[in-house]
């Protein structure tokens, strides 16, 4: 079963994005760090503390400790966060596949009771939370549940982030319907990895930010521009200021309000 999951109490968002690769960690770091300031002064807990969490990840390294996911260090140093790395994501597998996958190659199941229990621990200790999906939102977790079962489950606002090129039309409208029909709640899309410098080459640089709003009735949130490879290493702390200036642009406590009350998670689906 997916698990029982007790209403969360606190503001917050569901991160996905249109395919794997697409950059969801560095614009989740990248949000956590902007609201850690922008929530500075606000009637919330000083200094403000934002829960972080990737409930699943594969592709982990083996330390003594255990398995250990790069994109869940990433976030706690973005966000702040003290908890636990277990409790920021308590379901890691080695193999870089999908969950389902992955929990099949190594012969064990998602452990869920451990994903409510950190669930209810980052709601209770902090003021927002950010939890970031994997992969698209059809990505298996099981052999029944997938991403969008978990983020239908969790009852939060659904962050897109998209690419700027060609295909995100396509890959963005079959997003925004799938979360439609399961009655989520589109907060917004990211444009991540827009290089106006592209266009030449592919000339729907220009035109896919106009068009995927108006194709999806959503805003774009922020539009994120490439950066040279290897400039980004969030899970060593590094994430040039030209992204996050452009993600701290937008004023995410206002966004993360729409998940007040009527939008906190219901018991998920067995």
């Amino acid at each position: 079963m997916l698990g029982d999951f007790a209403p969360l109490t606190k503001p917050g968002l569901f991160i996905t994005a249109t395919d794997t690769g697409v950059g969801k960690t560095i614009i989740t770091c990248a949000i956590a760090a902007a609201l850690r300031r922008q929530l500075s002064g606000a009637a919330v807990s000083y200094p403000p503390r934002v829960g972080v969490c990737k409930p699943f990840a594969t592709d982990c390294r083996k330390e003594r400790e255990g398995l250990v996911s790069a994109d869940a260090e990433a976030l706690a140093h973005f966000a702040d966060c003290r908890a636990p790395l277990e409790t920021i994501n308590p379901i890691r597998y080695s193999p870089p596949l999908a969950p389902a996958a992955a929990a099949n190659l190594a012969g064990a199941q998602p452990d869920y009771p451990a994903l409510v229990r950190a669930l209810q621990s980052l709601d209770s200790a902090n003021d927002c939370l950010l939890i970031e999906g994997v992969g698209g939102l059809m990505a298996p977790l099981d052999n029944q549940h997938t991403v969008l079962d978990l983020a239908t489950a969790l009852g939060y606002p659904v962050l897109i982030v998209t690419r700027a090129g060609l295909g995100t039309l396509n890959h963005t409208a079959m997003t925004v319907r799938l979360l439609q029909q399961a009655a989520c709640k589109v907060a917004g899309m990211v444009v991540n990895m827009y290089d106006a410098d592209a266009a030449g080459s592919d000339p729907s640089v220009t035109s896919n930010r106009q068009w995927l709003e108006k194709m999806n009735r959503t805003p774009i949130l922020a539009t994120v521009a490439k950066v040279a490879d290897g400039l980004v290493a969030a899970e060593q702390g590094r994430i040039p200021a030209s992204i996050l200036d452009t993600v701290a642009a937008t004023y995410w406590p206002g966004v993360l309000a729409s998940a007040c009350c009527s939008s906190a998670a219901s018991p998920g689906p067995s």
